[in-house]
């Protein structure tokens, strides 16, 4: 069942990231031009779909930080895709599977 799991988040990943804007720089790149090296070690992208930049990120602690920058980060976000709506973030796992 691990396996599967695995592979099921492998495959949602690479089609994440087959959805990129038209300059090619899908939502990781951007959130390196706004994050810290600190703050991204703790984030991994969900999704992007309809104008959602969906984020999970690993603790509570992290949560708050984040959600405190929501709107700062949202402005700087637009300015690398305008399509970019809203910006959702949840506890979640952000280890890379492998």
């Amino acid at each position: 069942m691990e396996l599967l799991n695995k592979t099921l988040n492998q495959v949602m990943r690479q089609l994440s990231e087959k959805k990129t804007n038209f300059l090619g720089n899908g939502p990781e790149q951007w959130l390196k031009k706004a994050l810290t090296k600190k703050e991204l070690g703790h984030i991994r992208v969900k999704y992007f779909q309809k104008g959602v930049l969906s984020i999970n990120v690993d603790s509570s602690t992290w949560l708050y930080v984040l959600s405190l920058k929501k709107e700062d980060l949202l402005a700087q976000l637009k300015k690398e895709n305008p399509e970019l709506k809203s910006i959702s973030f949840r506890i979640g796992e952000i280890k890379e599977s492998v």
